[in-house]
């Protein structure tokens, strides 16, 4: 966001509407005017936008498996770091989650899915993934540290988490229009 304001210096006004881990890819959306950060927000809030993420996990993900709903509680791990868990639907805690799960396309090891998220919370998709068994390729945080390694070190050399924000749609703040970007893997 920094960068953007230095390369827009006549912009009065630039925010983030939301954001994304450091490790994904894709599409983020920035606001020019408060007044469309705060509608936009509230859609996001309100369940009223569409985010589809393509995910690369690790085994061979069960095409009937389409929806995960699972708690989630954060915590803080032993150096003191935000770290979010898997936790039953009884801990007060804890808040409801829910993401949807399509496979996109599978190989030999591996699983390319769309995953779509009906509520926003902290690491959903990657805890949510980690929980089935299924950790996503390369996070250095949930994930499989000797796969991360090898894929790292192997042929296809792949050396950041593999999620990517894909798709999000929304309704314009001013012209109420539905607006759909798409941003290809890298």
């Amino acid at each position: 966001i920094e960068q953007l304001r230095r390369a827009r210096p006549q912009a009065k006004f630039l925010e983030l509407v939301h954001r994304l881990d450091k490790e994904t890819s894709g599409v983020l959306l920035l606001a020019k005017k408060r007044s469309a950060l705060t509608n936009v927000q509230d859609q996001f809030r309100d369940r009223g936008t569409v985010k589809v993420y393509a995910a690369l996990v690790n085994g061979i993900w069960p095409a009937s498996r389409k929806v995960i709903g699972v708690a989630l509680l954060k915590t803080l791990d032993a150096k003191g770091e935000r770290h979010v868990r898997a936790a039953s639907a009884d801990n007060s805690d804890a808040r409801r989650s829910i993401t949807l799960v399509k496979v996109a396309q599978t190989f030999a090891q591996h699983t390319l899915l769309d995953v779509t998220l009906k509520t926003g919370r902290t690491h959903q998709i990657r805890v949510h993934l980690a929980h089935e068994g299924h950790t996503i390729v390369g996070d250095p945080k949930y994930g499989e540290f000797a796969a991360n390694r090898l894929m790292a070190r192997g042929e296809h050399r792949f050396a950041r988490m593999f999620l990517h924000a894909k798709h999000l749609s929304f309704d314009h703040p001013a012209g109420g229009e539905r607006i759909a970007l798409d941003a290809p893997l890298p």
